[in-house]
């Protein structure tokens, strides 16, 4: 590890989820990488607790939004409030002027809603009644969905999907470990209290971004994502169904993936750890299948530089 406040933030993020060291490399991958992340998968697995630990180990200012089917683009964006005392107008920021945003099960409000965060995500601000207002700087989101097959989900659109740049599957541990859990909860060594103090500042992440996006990408590397993607939309037969942004993510998320593993550059097997979680919520066969056998025959199948 690069730094000593990650491999500490690592080591806090699987003590509080057992069993979730993929989705904790993949939750600070996407952070050092200044994307988004979607946790997905059925309810009562820990999504929410390792994204809220994730957000609290971060300084600077924390919301978390749980979203319903009531909610309102207002009661996330902000709005503005008449003031009789002085005959003008206030605006009342929204939760999303934070620098971590956790938005808890997305999919359970409406579209309407979900694609008020598209502004923030992909631009960091906001618009309303004709101003435009930046968000602070990092600005994270951490989004959870429950399974869409579950009553009162709303599916995510394209667009929205696309601002991700990871998506982590988060499944039932095992046996084994499910039996830990019981225990470690059993001795008080899980408590479930969430009175974590912050590793690392917000200052910090800006300036770990800033060195990701200087570990070098040659032309081999950069020649590899771009033919994994076009045999990916081959093998899918549709050409849009994977963008350049796709691309430009698994670049981004490549970066990272090197840096946490103190790489001097970007390497074929960093690609190949990332490619998955960069496409699977991108990739949305017609029939409603798993896009996995699809992505992991497309890495089975190009050659590796």
């Amino acid at each position: 590890m690069p730094r000593p406040a990650l491999k500490s933030l690592r080591a806090r993020l699987t003590s509080t989820v057992l069993g979730s060291e993929d989705a904790a490399a993949l939750l600070l991958t996407a952070l050092l990488s200044k994307g988004h992340v979607l946790i997905e998968g059925p309810p009562g697995i820990g999504k929410t607790s390792l994204g809220h630990t994730l957000a609290v180990s971060i300084g600077g200012t924390f919301k978390r939004v749980q979203f319903t089917p009531d909610l309102l683009p207002a009661d996330l964006l902000g709005y503005s409030l008449y003031r009789m005392d002085r005959g003008d107008f206030e605006f009342i920021p929204g939760p999303v002027f934070a620098h971590c945003v956790l938005a808890d099960e997305i999919n359970r409000t409406s579209p309407r809603v979900q694609s008020a965060l598209l502004e923030c995500m992909n631009e960091h601000q906001v618009t309303l009644d004709g101003v435009t207002r930046p968000l602070p700087e990092p600005f994270f989101v951490i989004a959870t969905q429950n399974d869409s097959d579950r009553h009162g989900t709303f599916p995510l659109p394209e667009p929205q999907l696309d601002r991700f740049l990871l998506s982590i599957r988060m499944e039932l541990p095992s046996d084994e470990i499910q039996q830990r859990i019981l225990l470690d909860h059993a001795s008080g060594e899980i408590n479930g209290k969430s009175d974590l103090k912050p590793l690392i500042q917000p200052d910090e992440v800006l300036s770990l971004q800033n060195e990701v996006r200087e570990i070098p990408l040659n032309e081999p590397i950069a020649a590899y994502i771009t033919t994994l993607c076009e045999n990916l939309r081959r093998l899918a037969g549709s050409d849009s169904a994977i963008s350049v942004r796709a691309s430009l993510a698994i670049m981004q998320a490549a970066r990272a993936a090197a840096f946490l593993e103190s790489a001097d550059a970007v390497h074929p097997d960093h690609v190949q750890q990332v490619f998955p979680a960069v496409l699977r919520h991108r990739l949305v066969p017609a029939d409603g299948s798993d896009p996995y056998p699809l992505i992991n025959s497309v890495l089975e199948k190009t050659e590796v530089p």
